[in-house]
């Protein structure tokens, strides 16, 4: 497939009406084509099934094995031999991905890795057992292989993994005319990039020029002169997720990466940073409600074991919040209406605490919520979950009241409102931040400890305050 078709999938559908009817207006593929697709496959007809796929961009060739049942994925890849390319495989889901890496020989996934960028043969092998990825690196090309096992010495989800070592660097004492001649002379250079990284001799990077500058200055003029010195650069063991973070603050296109020596290393563009935006983005939610990775490719036994240990986790928090009700059974059994009543006050707080621990850990993940602004956050939060405390408990102690025409256990109702609110408000933030300090995941624990703080305080707070004003039925 073209460089073209890659760049400018409107232009293809433009001139390939069987291509827009295979996508609709949000960029998916059409069931009706999908099945069309899979008939052909499951007739035999594969001539007429890669006639239909033959125009799609590689992204949407990866939708199209991904959206078939995993009975059918077989059939589908052979039948499309020849037009599933590495492209094909570096945009496909890890899941996915794995299961038609395991039904290859190793030659023909060292093959494919061959022809990626180091960063996607990267994450085609990394994943694979260790014999598999052994024997893939054993028949890979020398200095693939070189590449590979040096970016796979690298802690996972760091710049090391997601960089590619192909980059331009020129000297600092070249001038334009020079660097125009070797990016026109020289085979090696990336497929793809923005900016030319200057480096001293001893390959530090000392500053960067931008594609464009250099096609507007005179070829007489020295990069240095007209390069931008000020440039961020990513220490190769940094998360990815601060590196996308890095990104979005700078609106980077490009930055260089540099070992501990402060060497030039490898560059990392923002087409890998805008995939891991989106992971990480899915991530922190799927993680706050204990959903593991929440793809739909992963295979079930697993998603059972994931979501289990949380489900798990989560019975026993329900455990000592039952075991507060059962202080209480003497009141409950006096004034039955107050079992009917608890799970509100229970509920609300588990609401408002769901509510700033959210905003928190998207606080924490963007770097919003740091050391220097952590006091004010909490009084911020304080201040809301007052005056929703405030709200809720009028709105609900006022009902409770005309309902039952009881004020007592409408005051009661309002009071516990507010210090559940309160405990919601302090959990919510005070919980990530503290895990946060610990160096875990707030995504990862925060929901199981504020769900229990809301409960406990919730159940509680009501029926003590039942109990100290001795409400009876």
């Amino acid at each position: 497939m073209s460089d073209d078709d890659r760049i400018a999938p409107d232009l293809l559908a433009e001139s390939n009406p069987g291509h827009n009817r295979a996508i609709d207006e949000e960029d998916r593929l059409r069931p009706e084509f999908v099945d069309r697709v899979l008939d052909a496959v499951d007739a035999g007809d594969d001539e007429t099934a890669r006639r239909l796929v033959q125009p799609l961009h590689p992204a949407d060739v990866a939708d199209l094995i991904e959206l078939a049942a995993r009975d059918e994925r077989e059939g589908l890849v052979k039948a499309l031999a020849g037009i599933i390319s590495p492209d094909v495989l570096a945009e496909m889901n890890d899941y996915v991905r794995e299961g038609l890496l395991d039904e290859m020989e190793p030659q023909q996934v060292a093959d494919i890795a061959g022809q990626l960028e180091t960063d996607d043969a990267v994450a085609l092998i990394e994943d694979l057992d260790r014999d598999d990825q052994q024997a893939v690196l054993r028949a890979m090309e020398p200095d693939d292989r070189a590449a590979v096992e040096e970016a796979l010495s690298y802690p996972e989800e760091s710049a090391g993994r997601l960089m590619q070592r192909d980059l331009c660097a020129v000297p600092e004492h070249w001038n334009v005319g020079q660097v125009i001649d070797y990016l026109r002379s020289t085979a090696d250079l990336p497929t793809d990039f923005w900016e030319v990284f200057v480096v001293s001799p001893d390959h530090h990077p000392v500053g960067t020029c931008k594609l464009s500058t250099i096609l507007r200055t005179p070829r007489t003029t020295l990069i240095g002169d007209v390069m931008q010195r000020e440039q961020a650069l990513i220490p190769v063991d940094m998360d990815q997720e601060d590196v996308a973070l890095r990104f979005q603050k700078y609106a980077l296109v490009s930055a260089a990466v540099i070992d501990d020596a402060g060497r030039l290393v490898g560059m990392i563009t923002v087409d890998d940073i805008v995939h891991i935006i989106q992971e990480e983005a899915g991530e922190d939610v799927l993680l706050l409600s204990g959903a593991g990775e929440g793809d739909i490719n992963e295979p079930v036994p697993l998603t059972i074991r994931r979501r289990l240990f949380w489900l798990v986790i989560n019975l026993g928090t329900a455990i000592i919040a039952a075991s507060v009700v059962s202080l209480f059974q003497g009141e409950i059994g006096k004034y039955a209406v107050l079992a009917v009543l608890m799970p509100i006050v229970a509920g609300m707080g588990g609401n408002a605490g769901t509510q700033t621990l959210a905003v928190a850990v998207r606080a924490i993940a963007t770097n919003q919520l740091t050391e220097s602004n952590t006091l004010r956050a909490f009084g911020r939060e304080l201040t809301i979950a007052v005056a929703n405390g405030l709200s809720l408990g009028l709105l609900i102690g006022v009902g409770v009241a005309i309902i039952f025409g009881y004020p007592l256990l409408g005051a009661v109702m309002a009071a516990a409102m507010v210090i559940t609110n309160l405990a919601a408000g302090l959990g919510g933030i005070l919980v990530p931040v503290t895990l946060d300090r610990l160096d875990i995941d707030p995504a990862v624990s925060s929901a199981v400890f504020v769900t229990t703080i809301t409960d406990v305080t919730g159940f509680f707070s009501f029926l003590g305050l039942a109990a100290l004003f001795g409400l009876h039925g």
